[in-house]
């Protein structure tokens, strides 16, 4: 199976949402990248941006698993990097 890379922007306007993403992210933690999070306080948000090293359906799973949290939205943006699994 080929891996992809990629990055999943993901913005959290529910706090309490927050340990259901933690949780989701440590499952796929093997595929992980990086991860990198800024708080925007001024507007009450949180942005997240991942960056992950996966076959493509490990990260349409992820994301989608991440969208379907309430006050949790992703989009991912793949890159045209492909390596043999």
């Amino acid at each position: 199976m080929e891996s992809r890379v990629a990055v999943i922007g993901i913005i959290v306007e529910n706090p309490d949402s927050v340990q259901a993403l933690n949780d989701i992210l440590h499952e796929y933690g093997s595929y992980i990248v990086g991860r990198m999070g800024i708080p925007y306080r001024e507007k009450g948000i949180h942005i997240i941006s991942i960056a992950i090293d996966a076959p493509q359906d490990v990260i349409s799973t992820l994301s989608g698993r991440i969208g379907r949290l309430q006050g949790i939205s992703a989009k991912t943006a793949y890159s045209n990097v492909i390596t043999p699994a």
